[in-house]
């Protein structure tokens, strides 16, 4: 089994935050992948009117997903919150106690492995 830990966000874009948003996505996105080598997969997507936006996000492990978490509470989560409200928050892979309940307080439902694979 994978060590793997992955994450969907759907969200919905604040009233005339767009520009905001898209600024903040491109400072997160180059920052984590500037100083987050245990981030696989970390991918914005809006739809065609602005108005919602999915962030999908996959670690090596957990120790990588906490690092993650931490520099987003410290850096980020102000500003993400006054232009996003999450809407669907849905966690997959193998995350531990420590990724689980951190995410918790964001409404996260786990989706525990069934079958197939990951390379």
């Amino acid at each position: 089994m994978s060590k793997h830990v992955a994450w969907m966000l759907n969200m919905q874009v604040q009233s005339g935050r767009l520009e905001d948003l898209k600024a903040l996505m491109t400072e997160m996105a180059t920052a984590t992948e500037t100083n987050e080598p245990g981030t696989l997969d970390y991918e914005w997507s809006l739809s065609e009117d602005g108005t919602t936006c999915d962030l999908f996000e996959r670690y090596e492990d957990s120790a990588a997903a906490l690092t993650h978490m931490e520099t987003f509470s410290a850096q980020y989560a102000e500003r993400f919150f006054a232009v996003l409200a999450p809407q669907r928050f849905t966690l997959y892979g193998a995350p531990n106690e420590a990724v689980r309940e951190g995410l918790a307080p964001m409404g996260a439902v786990f989706m525990a492995p069934a079958a197939g694979f990951s390379r």
